[in-house]
């Protein structure tokens, strides 16, 4: 239950927020966010099962209500807080603003610390090779690598990706980023890398605010990094992305038709290269397993292969994937499944096993640290491919007796790969998380679906759960007198062919160049066609993916600070997250509803699985989804209470299908402007 104490600290704790917070406007609803949350993590709904669905309008101020409700009882109860994001923008508003806000006005001891993934970060031993093999590379990449060398030892870089200044290739950054066998702690030119720096922290913070990819991974590796889950109160924001996060992640995918004899080849040279480091005897019998390990999953897998392109090229009909009705598998691919399981196991046991060794014979000064980045690199690409192989695998054989995955073939030029994903991943959230841990917040502006909790319990899997607590507070801005959703009249829906050419010509009527514009499109492909076509045009843009998200969003305000306008063009991962408050946005335009691809094979067999359960794949899954992220766009417009402005929808198909005033009816009550 929560004490008297308790009580009575979140209370003066709220009140110094109230007193330091400049602007500060009285809000009832962040009054009830407060009290509730603390109710539920203090156990005073249910004794064990303390998991609550929060939905928090804009501007009730859901970011510091948490942190009031859950670090004084975090600190009370010697728990851990764990928030897990799914935007960086929100990590980077949490660690760079709301967290030393709070430890600064609120009277408690306690530290705090950003958690990413290992990938995230960049590898300075790997960084220093890149820059000493010039010869490799373009002259302007070599450059940049340098840069970034010399930003590392003055810290003006921390390090990590999402901190550069300037943003590198994913293929560039491939080449430097930190993993667990090129960078590992256990050998000395690697214990100052940015990524063992940074974990350091941990062990000190009592507050960590991760992805939710990253709180999935830590989980299923049973807490490598974080505390186990009963050490922990888990606040997971932006939790209307979860359950996607978490079929992503618990998914597979790999090649199966690259020829096997440049595999084989690979694996040859190898033998080689680890033969002339290592001579100890443990390292020779390793290498013979490898060899008969890799021979092995060769024999059984050359025949899958024949068959994966002859059932390809004769079922695929041209459309770039064939999926497996009801995941039911060829009858040699179900039958191979287990035994290429185990033989690419073997595999991946040996190339551990050769990886500590190398360490070992590094550390005994046996090999230069160049001889040692080189083998790594070597067996650490073969390792991957194995690791792809055992997690499909592993994933093809599992019981289908009732249809839980989905599992296709996708061809990307001449190369088949293999997919499966599940259609749920509410068991394994269960027994990873809330099965397990000390108490669970899922907040987001968005966890209902078109007015109900029902889709976001079912999609969680916690609609059996005694103490789950459902609590939805809406937003007090004043969306009526403050803002306006105009839906013009064009000649082609998105559907169209020729609606990318009508955006191309009819955009540039809907902006407002003196002020703050961001332009929401759903795919990238679209944005770079009008993008092109209004520089043609003589505008001025701003647009995702040419820069890093905070370098566009630190000129977008510097344009907007200056007394000019700015438009910025983003997609997707634009339309949520981000927060541009006053003028910052003024006008927001939606070129299109952000449906999910239906051609995907994972939304058919999501469709085939609920068509057969007799429901309306359409209205079960695309229409709720598309809603939600419709809300999540138009949540960028008004994110103070006395900010203003417009959203401009390009979408016809609010007006003209039948689902579509359901959803403009999920949308904040702005005044609306139908164009007929």
């Amino acid at each position: 239950m929560l004490s008297d104490t308790l009580k009575s600290q979140i209370r003066a704790i709220h009140q110094q927020m109230k007193t330091n917070l400049p602007g500060y406007q009285p809000r009832p609803g962040q009054n009830q966010l407060v009290a509730e949350m603390a109710n539920i993590v203090a156990g005073s709904y249910h004794s064990y099962d303390r998991i609550g669905l929060v939905e928090a309008g804009t501007g009730t101020g859901k970011s510091l209500a948490y942190l009031m409700a859950a670090i004084p009882l975090a600190l009370a109860q010697k728990k851990t807080l764990v928030i897990a994001t799914a935007t960086v923008a929100l990590q980077e508003q949490l660690v760079n603003k709301d967290l030393p806000f709070f430890q600064t006005h609120s009277g408690l001891d306690f530290q705090f610390s950003l958690v990413k993934g290992r990938q995230r970060y960049a590898c300075i031993q790997r960084l220093t090779q890149q820059i000493q093999q010039p010869e490799l590379f373009a002259q302007a990449q070599v450059s940049q690598f340098a840069a970034m060398q010399e930003q590392w030892k003055s810290r003006k870089w921390l390090g990590d990706r999402d901190s550069l200044s300037e943003a590198l290739p994913e293929q560039s950054w491939q080449l430097i980023q930190a993993d667990a066998y090129h960078c590992p702690r256990q050998h000395a030119a690697h214990r100052n890398c940015p990524f063992h720096l940074a974990r350091a922290e941990i062990d000190d913070s009592q507050v960590l605010v991760v992805n939710h990819a990253l709180l999935l991974a830590d989980l299923d590796a049973g807490s490598s990094v974080l505390p186990s889950p009963e050490d922990c109160i888990y606040v997971i924001d932006e939790a209307h992305h979860l359950a996607d996060v978490g079929r992503d992640y618990f998914s597979a995918r790999a090649l199966l038709t690259s020829e096997a004899s440049l595999w084989q080849d690979k694996v040859q040279k190898l033998k080689q290269l680890l033969n002339k480091a290592l001579s100890q005897h443990a390292a020779i019998s390793e290498l013979l397993r490898l060899a008969d390990a890799t021979d092995e999953f060769f024999s059984q897998f050359q025949p899958v292969q024949r068959q994966i392109a002859e059932l390809f090229r004769q079922q695929s009909k041209g459309e770039g994937h064939l999926r497996f009705a009801d995941a039911v598998l060829p009858e040699l691919l179900q039958r191979q499944s287990e035994p290429l399981r185990d033989s690419s196991q073997k595999v991946l046991n040996c190339i551990d096993k050769l990886f500590q060794l190398l360490l070992e014979s590094a550390n005994d000064g046996k090999l230069s640290t160049t001889q040692l980045a080189g083998l790594q690199q070597e067996l650490s690409q073969l390792q991957q491919k194995f690791s792809n192989q055992a997690e499909l695998w592993a994933c093809w054989s599992q019981s289908q007796q009732h249809v839980s995955q989905a599992r296709w073939l996708e061809a990307d030029g001449p190369h088949i790969s293999g997919h499966a994903s599940p259609l749920s991943v509410s068991f394994q959230l269960e027994d990873l998380l809330f099965s397990q841990a000390h108490a669970v917040l899922l907040c987001s502006a968005t966890l209902k679906t078109l007015g109900s909790f029902d889709h976001i319990s079912r999609d969680l899997g916690l609609t059996e759960h005694p103490g789950l607590r459902r609590l939805e507070v809406a937003s007090p801005f004043a969306y009526r007198e403050r803002g306006l959703i105009h839906i013009p009249k064009l000649k082609t829906e998105p559907t169209d062919d020729a609606f990318t050419d009508e955006l191309c010509r009819r955009l540039a009527d809907f902006l407002r160049p003196s002020e703050g514009n961001l332009v929401l499109f759903a795919s990238y492909w679209q944005m770079e066609q009008v993008a092109a076509a209004l520089r043609q045009q003589g505008h001025s843009l701003l647009v995702q993916g040419e820069a890093s998200r905070q370098a566009l969003l630190d000129l977008h305000k510097s344009k907007i600070d200056g007394g000019n306008g700015s438009i910025l063009f983003g997609t997707q991962s634009f339309s949520e997250g981000l927060d541009l408050p006053g003028k910052l946005l003024t006008n927001l335009v939606i070129t299109k509803l952000p449906f999910a691809v239906p051609t995907s094979p994972f939304e058919e067999a999501m469709a085939e699985a609920i068509t057969k359960r007799g429901g309306n794949a359409f209205l079960t899954l695309t229409v709720p989804a598309t809603a939600r992220k419709l809300v999540q766009a138009c949540g960028r417009l008004l994110r103070q209470e006395q900010d203003h402005g417009r959203i401009i929808i390009l979408d016809r198909r609010l007006v003209t299908k039948s689902y579509g005033s359901a959803m403009l009816n999920a949308l904040p009550p702005f005044q609306r402007q139908i164009d007929q």
